[in-house]
């Protein structure tokens, strides 16, 4: 294994942690992390994206939803209407350059980070999930999800405590679960189009799921709110540097 790619494999225990303790946020830099650190072009990255969030929230949600709780209602709208839109979304991705591409990436990541840092609003009653309120929701997060190889948990967590009055505990597993239907959707859609390094991928896999596992333990020792927090932060720079990077590419000083 070459030396450049032990970084981006340890940064992907950092994505199976997020997923593992916020069920959201971790999927957000799979992209940035394969392309920036790996070397993958941004087309690809995609889809490889797509293959590592999506099993590793399967795996996330399968553990969890033993202790934690599952809202099946809602993830089966979610699921179904998340699925729909990144099969979709899928075929919007190469419509576009790569630079515009990790541009649009770096807006939304400022748009995560701030997202994570804001005070939780109000909840809906508890357990309530309006299926045509959640089914819109659903499918604008997975026409991201394909465009951008994100899991969109970001979204879906709060949309899932928010919208359809879900605790922390039942949000998780079901976030998750989501992530990974959404994912599938967005790789069939892909499938066509991107070219795969099979062995990066599982590599990737592996230290992300390590990270899940790993994830389970420090939510016993760490808050999730100081989680939340440094996680949002560190969103934020990333989506800064790659908006500055694109800017001076168009600058063409890099």
């Amino acid at each position: 294994m070459s030396a450049a790619l032990v970084p981006a494999l340890l940064l992907a225990v950092l994505i199976g942690v997020s997923l593992g303790t916020l069920g959201s946020g971790g999927s957000i830099i799979t992209m940035p992390v394969l392309v920036y650190v790996a070397g993958i072009p941004p087309h690809d990255a995609v889809a490889m994206s797509l293959v590592v969030v999506g099993t590793t929230a399967a795996v996330g949600s399968y553990l969890q939803s033993r202790s934690g709780g599952f809202h099946a209602r809602a993830a089966v709208v979610f699921a179904i209407t998340g699925a729909l839109g990144a099969f979709g979304g899928a075929k919007l991705t190469h419509l576009v350059s790569g630079g515009a591409l990790m541009a649009i990436f770096g807006a939304l990541m400022l748009l995560a980070g701030w997202r994570m840092l804001a005070p939780a609003g109000a909840a809906a009653p508890p357990g309530s999930c309006h299926i045509p309120r959640c089914a819109a929701i659903g499918l604008l997060v997975g026409v991201l999800t394909g465009f951008l190889g994100i899991g969109g948990g970001f979204l879906i967590m709060p949309a899932l405590v928010l919208a359809a009055g879900l605790d922390m505990k039942r949000a998780v597993p079901t976030s998750l679960a989501i992530i990974a239907f959404n994912a599938a959707g967005g790789l069939a859609g892909q499938l066509r189009y991107a070219a795969f390094d099979w062995a990066l991928t599982a590599a990737f896999l592996g230290f992300a799921l390590a990270g899940m596992v790993g994830g389970s333990v420090m939510t016993r020792r760490v808050s999730g709110a100081a989680l939340r927090r440094g996680f949002a932060w560190a969103v934020i720079a990333l989506g800064a540097a790659i908006l500055g990077v694109q800017a001076l590419s168009r600058a063409g000083a890099v």
